[in-house]
């Protein structure tokens, strides 16, 4: 006796609903599709300001996961999954961390990052032994999927507070919020996408928006940056070069040549630069300065200028 399949279970999240806004967009000409893809847009900044607060405790645990010599991990399937590879990968030559200071998990390995390998997203077992390999009671894992109950995901988080790891779970629905298994909960309510169920938009563009706040924020807090400027930049090639001169005369109001001079005696090392122009402490004592205060621009003008 032949039984009839079942029908898959069908994803029970505000993405995957239909949005009335948008119901008649396939009628529309180029430009007013565009207008109202751009209005939904528009709503994002602020289903992620409201998530602002528990986004904060995401960056604290973070913070000291670094501090006390653990790493964060990013885990996600598909587009959340991307994303978290570019935002791991931009933050080595913008703040010149450590390779694996924040290292990014794909659902399907390096092969879903070009290609989709949907069926990767279903397997807890894979993200729980991800997990169980890499992770341990001192890291950081932040979780992301558009519908808060992606398998993989889940497995790796339900593996990580095993391990003791702190815990995050970004999610573009409220609803999964309560039974997640995670200290913070970051829940964005970006509402049904203009194409149902495409949450490479606004659901992605929430996430993108999550993930460059959340790693900017901890890279503030671990020292990165002096006021708004990226003095721990590496400079790989001639443009970036010539940014770490800008930089420094923004930062110190020296002319072009005492900045280059300064990098010079500096071994290109911009923070040490920086200190010697702000203190006129030698380089010396500027580099021994920012090693005791962990790189810290501030800590370091201060231990120089009692």
């Amino acid at each position: 006796m032949t039984r009839d399949p079942q029908p898959p279970a069908r994803v029970n999240a505000p993405t995957e609903r239909t949005n009335e806004r948008t119901r008649d967009i396939d009628l529309l000409p180029t430009l007013d599709i565009l207008h109202v893809l751009n209005a939904e847009d528009r709503t994002v900044p602020e289903a992620v300001g409201r998530a602002l607060p528990e986004l904060a405790r995401a960056v604290d645990l973070a913070v000291t996961a670094l501090r006390s010599g653990g790493r964060v991990h990013y885990v996600g399937a598909g587009t959340s999954g991307r994303l978290a590879v570019l935002d791991a990968a931009e933050l080595i030559p913008t703040y010149n961390v450590p390779a694996d200071w924040v290292v990014a998990h794909q659902a399907g390995g390096s092969g879903a990052f070009q290609k989709a390998v949907e069926n990767a997203e279903d397997d807890t077992d894979s993200g729980a032994a991800l997990v169980d390999s890499q992770v341990t009671g001192s890291d950081f894992v932040l979780g992301l999927t558009a519908s808060g109950r992606t398998p993989y995901v889940m497995g790796a988080l339900q593996a990580a507070r095993r391990a003791g790891a702190g815990t995050a779970l970004m999610s573009a629905n409220p609803e999964s919020a309560g039974n997640a298994p995670a200290d913070v909960v970051i829940a964005v309510d970006t509402g049904p996408e203009p194409i149902a169920g495409s949450t490479r938009m606004k659901a992605g563009t929430a996430q993108k928006l999550v993930l460059t706040s959340f790693s900017t924020a901890v890279m503030i807090r671990m020292g990165r940056t002096y006021s708004n400027l990226m003095v721990s930049m590496l400079a790989t090639n001639a443009k970036l070069r010539g940014r770490t001169v800008a930089i420094l005369r923004e930062a110190t109001d020296a002319s072009e040549q005492e900045c280059a001079r300064a990098l010079g005696d500096a071994g290109g090392d911009l923070k040490t630069a920086l200190v010697h122009l702000l203190t006129g402490s030698d380089v010396e004592r500027s580099a021994a300065a920012l090693a005791v205060s962990d790189g810290r621009v501030r800590d370091a003008l201060r231990s120089l200028t009692r």
